[in-house]
C-alpha cells in the first residue's frame, strides 16, 4: 500500500488531493516537522532533503511534491497528460512554474514576512513582490479558462490549490480581493469531496503549533551558524 509521509502544509496538501481524487488507498504517516521529525533517521532515508512531503509505493520511493503527482498521474493514468501536444506542453511548463516559482517565492514570502529577526525589509520587499508578481500570472492564466488546463482537471490545478490555500498569510488578507480569478478557482476546488477530504485529513492528527525555540530549530537549522557566530 501506499504510504504518504504527511504534514499539514501547502506541498503535502497537493499530493493529498491527488490520492482522494484518484481514489486510491493509502497509509498516512504523520511528520511533525515542528517537532524535528523530519530530520529523524527513519525519514531521511526516504527523503534526505528533510521535507514533506514523501511516498513510498512498494519499492518505489519518491520526494518532492511535484516529482509524486507525476509518478502518481502516470501510474494511474488520471489528470495527467502524456502527450506532446500544444495544451500538455503548456501545462507541463505551468506545473513547473509552480514548482520552481509560486512555491519557493511564497515559502521565502512567508519566512521574513512571520519568522525572520529584524532587519528584514529587504528580503520581504523581495520575496513579497516576487510572489505576489507570480499569482498574478496565475490569476491571469485562470481568467483565460475554468482551470490551469483550460477546461482539464489536471495536477497543475491540484499544484496551485496546494498553495493558493495559503494566499492571505503570504499576501495579506486583502489578497483575494485583487486576484478574483484565483479566488473563482479555490471555491470550485474546495467544493469538491475530495479538497473536503483533504481539510479532514489535517483535523486527523495533533501537531505543534507552537513557534517556539524547538520549532525555529527544526524548521530553521541554518541559525544555528548565527549562533555560533
Amino acid at each position: 500500500m501506499i504510504k504518504f509521509y504527511y504534514h499539514p502544509s501547502p506541498n503535502p496538501a497537493k499530493v493529498a488531493l491527488f490520492l482522494e481524487e484518484a481514489g486510491l488507498e493509502y497509509e498516512v504517516v504523520p511528520v511533525d516537522t515542528r517537532k524535528g521529525e523530519q530530520h529523524e533517521p527513519a525519514f531521511l532515508a526516504i527523503n534526505p532533503n528533510a521535507k514533506t512531503p514523501a511516498l513510498t509505493d512498494g519499492d518505489a520511493v519518491l520526494f518532492d511534491s511535484t516529482a509524486i503527482l507525476m509518478y502518481l498521474a502516470r501510474k494511474t493514468g488520471k489528470f495527467g497528460f502524456e502527450g506532446t501536444a500544444p495544451t500538455d506542453a503548456e501545462a507541463l511548463s505551468w506545473l513547473m512554474f509552480v514548482a520552481t516559482g509560486i512555491g519557493p517565492y511564497s515559502g521565502q514570502a512567508v519566512h521574513f514576512k512571520h519568522f525572520a529577526p529584524e532587519p528584514k525589509d529587504y528580503a520581504v520587499n523581495r520575496y513579497l513582490f516576487e510572489a505576489e508578481r507570480h499569482w498574478k500570472l496565475i490569476d491571469t492564466k485562470l481568467s483565460e479558462g475554468q482551470y490551469m488546463a483550460g477546461d482539464r482537471y489536471s495536477i497543475v490545478d491540484m499544484s496551485v490549490w496546494g498553495w493558493a490555500r495559503a494566499v492571505p498569510f503570504i499576501l495579506g488578507e486583502d489578497a483575494w480581493n485583487t486576484l478574483p480569478n484565483l479566488k473563482r478557482f479555490m471555491d470550485e476546488i474546495n467544493a469538491r469531496p475530495a479538497a473536503a477530504a483533504v481539510n479532514a485529513l489535517a483535523k486527523r492528527f495533533t501537531f505543534k503549533q507552537d513557534m517556539d525555540d524547538q520549532a525555529r530549530d527544526s524548521l530553521f537549522p541554518q541559525n544555528r551558524r548565527l549562533a555560533a557566530g
